[in-house]
């Protein structure tokens, strides 16, 4: 509902795409400040933390209508506009992980992890028909729509601050992780390159934010969040369904071949988007693609961690998804510009492009780092 909410207020494309980037760039201070605190601060408080900003942010967003309030409060509150979890919170989930299983296990431990998400996320593409909803059955304006809207999306976040008071000491960071000042010689150059490369995986993604992909398709076929709720749905079913998929194909072919070799049938499905003439079509090439696009999700999560010491994962997943966030926050802005200049369905070929010129880097680079299992 991000975008269709600024569209409801008056706000351009342009301006959609770069309060886009302002949460996103929110997420990429956030997950800086988990990166180098969290061993110190400790896990389970910055957990909190994050989820009390998340709700003020939404609180604030409800009532912001002018452009530099919406930004800051986009910003400060991590709004996340790609529909997907990517802010500072899985930063620390990752390094978790990692803790609760054998290296035989890991893959399959992430697989169940990005299930859980994405089915809560397919319930929270539900929750964007809320405003739908309420303007149909109950009769509110468009505007106070979306600020109960926005109520109930600051209540999920202070109730997932909840739910970490149930998490145990065991998360915690071991001493030897909390004592580490910085990367070791060794992972250095891996957590380089890993992480310049999932920069440009981003950069392509950021072009595909879930705001930016309901916008193409409410101007494309004139849909609205009544049918664009069901259908994030089903895709968050399909990218959860997905992972567990990766973690069984990893397990014969191998980490990286799996990132890859699901990667690039993802990207050349998007490029058929822009041209497909109807809207039943265009949702049968987008849930395939979605179907694809994720499974690199929980093996490159687990390949990270896997070739890294246990006292670098902190920082070697926090860089990692630093680089990712920048690259998010940097797109959509430019995104947003090139539906307003060029086409509507410009970043679709672009964000597909750097999509699969990320797979052949990936592949060229890794394939002969294997994690423990694989050696």
């Amino acid at each position: 509902m991000f975008a269709l909410h600024l569209v409801a207020i008056g706000l351009n494309v342009w301006l959609i795409g770069l309060s886009i980037s302002a949460g996103l760039t929110g997420c990429a201070i956030g997950t800086v400040a988990v990166t180098f605190l969290t061993d110190r601060v400790g896990r389970r408080t910055t957990l909190i933390v994050l989820a009390w900003l998340m709700a003020l942010g939404g609180c604030a967003m409800a009532w912001a209508t002018h452009p530099s309030v919406i930004l800051v409060s986009a910003c400060l509150g991590m709004v996340n506009g790609m529909g997907r979890d990517r802010g500072a919170g899985p930063t620390i989930e990752q390094v978790i992980l990692p803790q609760t299983a054998t290296a035989a296990a890991r893959t399959k431990v992430f697989a169940w992890y990005n299930l859980i998400m994405d089915a809560a996320h397919a319930l929270g593409a539900l929750l964007g028909s809320v405003p739908a909803f309420l303007r149909a059955h109950l009769h509110l304006p468009a505007l106070a729509s979306y600020q109960w809207t926005w109520g109930l999306y600051s209540g999920l976040c202070l109730l997932a601050g909840l739910l970490v008071l149930r998490l145990s000491r065991s998360v915690e960071s071991r001493g030897l992780a909390r004592r580490a000042p910085r990367l070791s010689a060794a992972a250095r150059p891996i957590v380089a390159r890993f992480a310049l490369l999932s920069g440009l995986d981003s950069l392509g993604g950021g072009f595909l934010t879930t705001a930016l992909l309901s916008y193409w398709f409410f101007t494309r076929f004139g849909v609205e969040e009544s049918f664009l709720g069901p259908l994030f749905f089903v895709v968050r079913v399909a990218n959860g369904l997905s992972h567990l998929a990766a973690a069984w194909i990893a397990k014969r072919i191998g980490l990286v071949n799996t990132m890859v070799f699901t990667h690039l049938p993802s990207s050349l499905l998007l490029l058929l988007l822009p041209v497909v003439p109807t809207l039943s079509l265009a949702v049968a090439v987008f849930l395939v693609r979605e179907s694809l696009v994720e499974m690199d999700v929980p093996t490159r999560q687990s390949y990270l961690v896997a070739v890294v010491e246990e006292q670098d994962r902190t920082r070697a997943v926090g860089v990692t998804n630093l680089t990712r966030s920048l690259a998010w926050a940097v797109a959509p802005m430019v995104s947003g510009s090139l539906m307003r200049i060029v086409s509507v369905s410009a970043p679709l070929v672009i964000g597909a492009g750097v999509k699969m010129a990320y797979d052949l880097l990936l592949y060229r680079a890794f394939r002969h780092l294997k994690p423990p299992e694989e050696r």
